[in-house]
């Protein structure tokens, strides 16, 4: 009897916890698919050496194939969909984004972008993707850098597109299913824009907080931790089927005289219209599930 009573608790526990431990699992697809993506890098190249560098350019067609690869897996998945892509001018521009736990929209919106338009999005990312082993490689093939502002308005001069995420890490990590901007103070995207004159697109993507999340529980410790070494060292959990919608605003030009302050405000403000317009408050992750039922949207 306590055996049959035992087996019994024991199966109610795993029915309990398998999907809290599959929904912490998860998240690690991701990261495999990323170091599948290096690795299918280091193959190219010596491919490419092979072939004495047969293009110009010989990244071009890794960038292509990746993107091909991360594209059908957005659409498989999330039904991917990404709305004002014309927003986006031809000369150089800043992309400026709402940054999710894990901002695999904006690896959609940079596939997009790469096989639609023909165009690379350089990346502002956080120093310690650099440190990330194995993924070096990853980031000077899709040029991602710390940049200081100098260094983005050089790369704006020569008429690239650049993309930025002001809240960074701490609005990643920190963020909830409100969707409140975490961009404190920071100008410095305020300042590349004024600097290199170029226009600054908004972007937000529906459903972003439901793909992944980060627990709610002990957030405030975890934070202060962060705030005092800078580690990101927070468990995130998902890569959830929600539906995913990305949304590319206006082109905002910079006013003669305006302050970085004042643009960054500008900018800010039409980020949480796009936010506001797309996205229901507070944030369902069965809903935006269920939003991949044809015919059903959230707004």
């Amino acid at each position: 009897m306590l055996e049959e009573l035992d087996i019994e608790y024991l199966s109610w526990v795993l029915w309990v916890v398998y999907p809290i431990v599959i929904s912490f699992l998860l998240p690690l697809i991701i990261l495999i698919f990323l170091y599948a993506s290096v690795l299918f890098l280091y193959l190219y190249r010596q491919r490419a050496r092979l072939q004495e560098a047969y293009a110009r350019d010989f990244w071009d067609g890794a960038r292509k194939t990746l993107a091909a690869l991360w594209l059908g897996q957005a659409r498989i998945w999330h039904g991917f969909e990404v709305h004002g892509l014309n927003n986006i001018p031809e000369g150089p521009a800043l992309i400026v984004y709402y940054h999710g736990a894990i901002p695999i929209d904006f690896y959609y919106v940079l596939a997009t972008c790469i096989l639609e338009k023909g165009r690379q999005i350089s990346i502002v990312g956080d120093r310690f993707l650099l440190h990330v082993p194995g993924w070096r490689l990853l980031m000077e093939v899709f040029n991602v850098t710390p940049g200081t502002v100098q260094s983005c308005v050089n790369v704006l001069n020569e008429g690239n597109l650049l993309s930025i995420a002001p809240g960074g890490v701490r609005e990643a990590l920190f963020g909830d299913e409100y969707y409140r901007i975490m961009w404190a103070n920071r100008v410095g995207f305020a300042k590349v824009a004024l600097q290199a004159n170029v226009p600054v697109v908004p972007m937000f993507t529906q459903n972003c907080r439901e793909a992944f999340r980060t627990p709610s529980l002990g957030r405030s410790l975890l934070r202060k931790f962060y705030e005092w070494t800078r580690l990101p060292i927070v468990p995130i959990y998902g890569f959830f089927p929600v539906k995913m919608r990305s949304f590319l605003g206006k082109p905002i030009y910079p006013e003669p005289g305006i302050t970085p302050e004042l643009f960054s405000h500008q900018v800010q403000k039409a980020v949480e219209e796009l936010i506001g317009e797309h996205q229901t408050i507070p944030g369902s992750i069965v809903r935006a599930m269920i939003e991949r039922i044809p015919g059903i949207n959230s707004q």
